[in-house]
């Protein structure tokens, strides 16, 4: 492939920071962004291409880079870049979709002569913001090598899993760990409230042994203050967990973690926390009938 030249669709929580370091890395050559101010004003902070659509962005551009919210998103910006890629270019996919609709899509652009990588990413917004995402890829692995250094620009860590659809696959894995983990701490802590035990001991001396991970360490704290407007949103894991128990009744398989997670999220979201993030799921473990 010649010299990269990455566009970015899609500018949210998860995508801005990635374009982000994309440009520092000297890779980003244009945005885009369904709301065109957003788009804009990236492009004037960062010396990018505000490009006026998806098929004006691929028609500068060798490598897309997609990250929207869900599986009809991706449908449409890829349908309407296809017809202006060229054969040899390259759809990188960082959101969190079935496993069946990167599989399908890579289909339908090979019909173009062009790759499609699905790429979903764990590591919260702040690990977008350094550039320190994990990455679990499904594609043929020379497509992997030519776009190595987009993704080494956003991430710590790149994992081939296999052909498309498995990094969806092992993102649907990570998803029932992420939201396992969350019912557990948002449970514990709001014992620890009703014990009266002292938070800053407790996160401590818990950080400190067995129940110790990512969660508790980034957003023990936030909760027991009740700050939750820091990253990963309640609506986006709750299509998450739809996508999971997909997959988990394709299986015939049994997922009960993830029927309750979807239940407590669809309560959460009821009573009217979709602004904050995934953590204010603490609120509904408190016993309030509402979740405020």
């Amino acid at each position: 492939m010649s010299e990269l030249k990455v566009g970015v669709l899609g500018l949210g929580a998860m995508g801005r920071p990635m374009a982000c370091n994309l440009a520092s890395a000297g890779l980003l050559e244009a945005v885009w962004n369904r709301t065109s101010e957003k788009a804009l004003s990236f492009a004037s902070e960062y010396g990018s291409i505000a490009a006026a659509s998806p098929a004006a962005l691929a028609e500068r551009c060798n490598v897309i880079l997609t990250c929207v919210s869900a599986d009809d998103d991706l449908r449409e910006v890829v349908g309407q870049v296809q017809t202006a890629l060229n054969r040899g270019d390259i759809i990188v996919d960082t959101s969190t979709v079935n496993p069946g609709t990167a599989k399908s899509l890579s289909v339908q652009l090979a019909e173009f002569g062009v790759g499609f990588v699905d790429a979903p990413v764990s590591g919260g917004v702040e690990g977008a913001v350094r550039g320190t995402l994990s990455v679990m890829a499904g594609g043929d692995s020379a497509d992997l090598e030519r776009i190595s250094p987009v993704l080494g620009a956003i991430s710590a860590t790149v994992t081939h899993m296999g052909p498309v659809g498995s990094g969806q696959a092992t993102k649907a894995v990570n998803q029932v760990i992420v939201a396992g983990v969350a019912e557990c701490v948002c449970e514990a802590l709001a014992l620890s409230e009703k014990l009266n035990l002292p938070s800053v001991r407790l996160l401590s001396v818990l950080g400190a042994g067995a129940a110790g991970g990512w969660f508790l360490e980034h957003r023990g704290a936030s909760m027991l203050e009740d700050r939750f407007d820091t990253g990963f949103k309640p609506a986006l894991l709750l299509k998450d967990l739809k996508i999971v128990r997909e997959l988990a009744q394709d299986l015939d398989i049994e997922l009960n973690t993830v029927d309750a997670a979807i239940r407590d999220y669809e309560g959460l979201l009821a009573g009217g926390n979709e602004d904050n993030d995934i953590s204010g799921l603490i609120r509904l473990k408190r016993g309030s009938e509402t979740g405020k």
